[in-house]
């Protein structure tokens, strides 16, 4: 996949925004009085979510069976789940707040082609060459730390800042091997290469990084005083912000080049039982309006959609890093593996 900066691809051309917003659904259909249900796979945060399924319900009248994950297992338990059902499946739609895991699956032959008049100019960097998943609503991977003990002047503001050893002992981050922090990981090896990837990896060990059960658990113990820096993303920020914790962040720059942004992805499975709701609910999640309530939210994900970018530059997604998401997915399994041996 070509490599390319995400604050450019936002910027489409005015016909193709024009054409984009004139054909997008509506949050309702004429369908709305049938009893009907999907079964949604999600692993967005649950108090994020279920306030959106329910204004699917309410719309649609569509019931939503819900099945979350844990934060320990962000993603991965799902994922998991959809392979060993694969022969009969039981899920209709997988909404993952990551891409790589979604990747995966589309490879393995395991999700559906989705496609709609509205969905012809989609992003290329955010969709599948198939069109098996769609990206939308980002996150960026930053570098969170207590305000109460660190200053603004003296915060990390980079990848290779954290690497000095004046952070020793004073770092956590979240498990490689679940959620966000793999794909992250899998990103120096892309960017970076694999002997310098495995590199800062060992000055991390060398630092004395702690490596926890989720990035909401390292914000947690950045907010409590129990390390002063940690790797994770904007929404566990900004959720710690909400509950006045003394948390700030600076983007996780990679030399210079920016910081990763990770898209919440939305696909069907293959071999839906509910072949009709889950295009309803796909239609649903790669809307406008949903984008805006995700931005709206207390995650604060950043938009794609050029009509809630326009609302939103409150939220400006900023330098991210100009490298493909296939890249990235392509060096998941060695990078997980990697960091395993190196930093347990």
């Amino acid at each position: 996949m070509q490599k390319r900066n995400y604050s450019v691809i936002l910027g489409l051309p005015a016909l193709m925004v024009f054409l984009i917003f004139l054909v997008m659904p509506s949050f309702r259909d004429n369908r709305a009085g049938d009893t009907r249900k999907v079964v949604l796979y999600c692993s967005v945060d649950q108090s994020i979510a279920e306030p959106i399924i329910a204004r699917f319900e309410d719309a649609f009248g569509i019931k939503v069976l819900a099945r979350f994950d844990t934060e320990a297992s962000k993603t991965v338990g799902l994922v998991q789940r959809i392979r060993a059902e694969s022969p009969q499946p039981v899920a209709d739609v997988f909404w993952s707040s990551e891409v790589f895991h979604t990747i995966r699956l589309a490879r393995e032959g395991l999700l559906a082609p989705f496609y709609e008049w509205h969905t012809r100019y989609w992003p290329r960097a955010f969709r599948d060459r198939d069109r098996l998943w769609y990206g939308f609503a980002l996150r960026v991977r930053v570098i969170a730390y207590n305000s109460d003990r660190v200053s603004a002047d003296e915060a990390p503001r980079s990848l290779e800042d954290l690497l000095d050893a004046k952070w020793k002992g004073r770092l956590v981050m979240a498990r490689p091997e679940f959620g966000t922090t793999g794909g992250d990981v899998a990103s120096w090896f892309v960017h970076y290469g694999k002997d310098r990837a495995e590199e800062i990896l060992r000055s991390l060990k060398a630092n004395d990084i702690r490596l926890v059960d989720g990035n909401s658990t390292a914000v947690r113990m950045v907010a409590t005083g129990q390390a002063d820096v940690c790797m994770t993303d904007t929404d566990d920020v900004f959720a710690a912000k909400r509950n006045g914790w003394p948390v700030e962040m600076n983007r996780l720059d990679q030399g210079g080049d920016g910081a990763l942004a990770i898209p919440n992805t939305a696909a069907i499975i293959n071999g839906a039982p509910h072949s009709s709701e889950a295009s309803v609910l796909m239609n649903f999640l790669l809307s406008a309006g949903l984008e805006e309530m995700l931005v709206k939210s207390d995650s604060h994900n950043y938009p794609i959609h050029p009509s809630v970018i326009r609302k939103s530059i409150s939220y400006e997604v900023g330098k991210t890093l100009a490298i493909g998401y296939e890249d990235v997915a392509d060096n998941l399994s060695v990078a997980i593996a990697t960091a395993a041996e190196i930093l347990h």
